[in-house]
Formats: C-alpha cells, sequence, structure tokens
C-alpha cells in the first residue's frame, strides 16, 4: 500500500437498459479531474448501474406472487410482487423483520437478496447483476481492449452491518485486484504473529467509493482509484465462509433468545 490515493467520482448521467456502460464510464473519466483511466486504477462501479445496464430490471406489473411470497409480504409486511422477486433471486429465505426479508444469496447473507426498489424506475426493482464477478471481468477486458490499461474493477453494494445503524460498502463481483489480503505471518507493534487476520481490501475501496456515490440522486456510478498501490492481478472473484464458520451466523445459529430484552439489549 503506498501513503497516499486519490479517489474520483464519475459523473455519468442516467444508465438505461442496453446501455454502453464501458463507453459511459469512459467518457465521465475522461472528463473528470482525473483525465481518463490508466494502468493501475481500480474502478468501482455500482451494482444497480450495473445490472440496469445488463438488462436486469424488473417491472413489477410483470410479476405474478406465488403463494409463499404471499404468505411472506403478509407476515414481514412487504409487498407481495416484492416478495416474489426476492425469493426467485434467493439461495435461501433465513427469516426477516418489517419490510426485509434476510435471505442467503451466492455464499453472502443479506437483505431482499439485493433486489433495490431505490434508484429504479417507478413500478420496478433492480436485482443484483447475474453474475458480479463476470461483469467486472467483462469490464475489465473491454478498458483493457479500448485502452490498453491494465485495471482491477469491483462491483459494489451497500450492506447493513450487525446491530449497527446505517449502510457501507461492500464489494460483491471481482476483477483484476485481491479482494481479500492474508495477513497471517506478519508481525504486529509489538512483534507477534498475526495468525488468522484477513484484509478485506475490496469492502474498505467499497466503502471509500460509497462516500462519493451516495444513495440518492448523485448520479455517480462509478468511483475511480488512483495511486493505492494496491497490486493489479488476474484474480477474479471474492472469498466467502460458509455460515458455520461466520461468527455472527454461527453464533445466531446456536443463540439462546432469553440472552436478549424486548429492546434487542444484552441483559
Amino acid at each position: 500500500m503506498s501513503g497516499w490515493f486519490s479517489v474520483y467520482a464519475l459523473h455519468t448521467g442516467l444508465i438505461h437498459d442496453g446501455d454502453d456502460l464501458t463507453g459511459k464510464v469512459l467518457a465521465a473519466a475522461d472528463a473528470a479531474p482525473c483525465q481518463g483511466v490508466q494502468d493501475g486504477d481500480i474502478l468501482l462501479l455500482a451494482e444497480s448501474a450495473v445490472a440496469t445496464a445488463e438488462g436486469r430490471v424488473v417491472s413489477l406489473d410483470s410479476v405474478t406472487p406465488s403463494a409463499e411470497a404471499l404468505t411472506l409480504a403478509e407476515r414481514y409486511h412487504l409487498e407481495p410482487r416484492i416478495a416474489e422477486v426476492v425469493l426467485r433471486e434467493s439461495d435461501c429465505v433465513v427469516g426477516g423483520i418489517p419490510g426485509y426479508l434476510l435471505t442467503l444469496k451466492n455464499g453472502t447473507l443479506l437483505p431482499n437478496a439485493g433486489v433495490d426498489h431505490s434508484n429504479a424506475p417507478d413500478g420496478a426493482v433492480v436485482p443484483l447483476p447475474a453474475d458480479p464477478d463476470r461483469s467486472a471481468a467483462q469490464m475489465r477486458t473491454a478498458i483493457g481492449e479500448r485502452l490498453g490499461a491494465d485495471i482491477g474493477v469491483l462491483v459494489i453494494d451497500s450492506r447493513t452491518h450487525a446491530m449497527r445503524l446505517g449502510c457501507s460498502g461492500v464489494a460483491i463481483g471481482c476483477a483484476g485486484i485481491r479482494a481479500v489480503v492474508d495477513e497471517a505471518g506478519r508481525l504486529d507493534l509489538y512483534g507477534r504473529e498475526l495468525e488468522v487476520t484477513k484484509r478485506a481490501v475490496g469492502d474498505c475501496l467499497a466503502s471509500a467509493a460509497e462516500l462519493l456515490m451516495g444513495e440518492a440522486d448523485e448520479c455517480v456510478p462509478a468511483v475511480l482509484f488512483r495511486g493505492s498501490g494496491i497490486g493489479i492481478t488476474d484474480d477474479v472473484g471474492i472469498p466467502t465462509i460458509d455460515a458455520s464458520d461466520c461468527l455472527f451466523m454461527g453464533a445466531a445459529l446456536h443463540a439462546d433468545p432469553a440472552l436478549f430484552n424486548r429492546k434487542g439489549k444484552t441483559e
């Protein structure tokens, strides 16, 4: 890692179904203070923009809720058609709270399987890209072919965290950098060897990008990092772990509800 880096917001305007996202991103980079995309840059793309350009937008008028969707919608106070889209996008529904289903999808835990009705056209929702790693790899290849630049690409989303208010960024697709770096074997400040520490580099970059992307009408679906010192590689994908190995999910699987009072605080 270097001792500094620069982060640039890329203003593309609205992204529509079928748009040349690569072209729009490159034009926005040319117009930004970064003056285009260079070797070693890392490009971060909002999942909703990627999914929209790839034709993933779902019109709710085309959705007929199943019996299971109707049951979940009633239990968790959801619009039945949205519940149906979430079911279709989920590998598994773990549970929920009013307004949200907690789901497993592609080895990660997330609300509503990533189905988003903010920043979507009226009467529509936007699921996640079908294959975020492939989306990242395709963008990386396209920029390499057009510019000859060797870069890293992340597709990112915003997520909540256990018992914390607010959202931060998380990488859901990766090509060209190592999204998780194993620090085992390095020494801490007191000379002790690290045994299990892993740095979620992709998620850290995603959280920084979210500060520029925002969640409203900013029209910044892409952010460019320069000077980070993060090496460009041929890595594709983001490592995940089994639910039983996750501190939060593993503990929840064996949780005693009596440990919590009615406000969700430990006694």
